[in-house]
């Protein structure tokens, strides 16, 4: 095990050195690491893949840009309904998300996951968010055409948004307010914490600079693994899931997603789906009073909130795995009231500590 492990630690040190800001260099370093990333000894990534289909595709959208996809099907029955996966700033649809697609999957649900531009293995500068907006666009036009396909037309479909992929699926909804059965937001990106966000001189510095040199990486930022993975071990492995965007922020890309924010933060009271809203108390990425103010504000018949004492950010990635499988649970136990043909008639609403 000890030599493996060096063996893993000398790939890894020679990957990291790999320029990765264009997609065909992520997708090389993404493929020598794969029989390395689906050893490592974490709960998600033991999540067995049999009786799934698996499906990765590279398709150019409307706008030129070529978007990677991948999705998780149960092999034996039809999905009960479609799950998309709108994921987080630090993040992919691949490596840890994986795990969460199988548990989906055996559950029985189609599950639908997309790199934004910019992000994993999708075409685009790393971490570039040139536009909330267009990215939110993209993101509607994979989606809808899943959603479009005879096989999948007459399901059930949830948005599943983890952090800034909890801010993109509210901005989905306020573009398309009636096209979603309901939402999952795991720690969503309403509003960023404060001891993230740069102090208010600085900040209008940034916002400035931005005009001028918006590609460039000058935004300062903390270690979002320290701060988001509660789990030591876990947090060591973080660095695996080497084509996640770990950099500091782009300035535009940093702008962007304050602007985004607090948008959303003036729009909270017009969220009329459907939503299980779910955040670790001790959150110090994205700021857990806001989801609350989220439950209190956001005008849903059936919504409800789970917060999670001394949780860290990452929910179903950084805590013990009893805690892993507590909020794995919670999400499939309210999947499966909301997939109910029923259910739509017994509106919910409830809070939970």
């Amino acid at each position: 095990m000890a030599t493996t492990a060096k063996v893993d630690n000398e790939e890894l040190r020679r990957l990291k050195e790999v320029d990765i800001d264009q997609a065909p260099a992520r997708r090389h370093v993404r493929d020598s690491l794969k029989d390395i990333q689906h050893n490592l000894d974490h709960i998600l990534l033991k999540t067995p893949g049999d009786g799934i289909k698996t499906k990765e595709s590279y398709e150019v959208n409307s706008r030129g840009v070529e978007i990677f996809s991948k999705s998780w099907l149960p092999e034996a029955s039809k999905p009960r309904a479609l799950v998309c996966f709108c994921h987080g700033y630090g993040d992919t649809c691949t490596f840890f998300f994986e795990g969460i697609a199988r548990r989906l999957a055996l559950s029985g649900y189609g599950v639908f996951a997309m790199d934004y531009p910019g992000f994993g293995l999708s075409e685009g500068l790393h971490g570039y968010i040139p536009s909330f907006d267009l990215l939110v666009d993209d993101v509607i036009e994979h989606y809808s055409t899943i959603k479009e396909n005879p096989e999948f037309s007459s399901l059930p479909s949830f948005l599943f948004g983890q952090s800034m992929g909890g801010a993109v699926s509210l901005k989905i909804h306020f573009k398309q307010p009636n096209a979603w059965t309901g939402a999952v937001l795991v720690a969503p990106m309403c509003k960023i914490a404060d001891d993230m966000v740069p102090p208010p001189v600085l900040k209008q510095i940034l916002i400035g600079l931005a005009n001028v040199l918006p590609r460039h990486k000058l935004v300062p930022q903390k270690d979002i693994a320290e701060a988001a993975f509660r789990d030591l071990r876990k947090r060591h492995m973080t660095p695996y899931n080497i084509i996640c965007y770990s950099d500091k922020p782009r300035l535009r890309t940093a702008v962007e997603m304050l602007r985004t924010t607090q948008e959303i933060e003036r729009q909270l009271q017009q969220v009329s789906l459907p939503i299980l809203i779910l955040h670790g108390e001790a959150d110090t990425v994205t700021d857990p009073s806001v989801s609350r103010e989220l439950y209190e504000k956001a005008k849903s018949s059936d919504k409800k909130i789970v917060l999670y004492e001394e949780a860290y950010h990452s929910l179903l990635e950084g805590e013990p795995d009893e805690m892993i499988l507590r909020v794995l649970s919670d999400i499939i136990s309210w999947l499966d009231d909301h997939s109910l043909p029923a259910q739509a008639e017994e509106p919910l609403v409830t809070s939970t500590s």
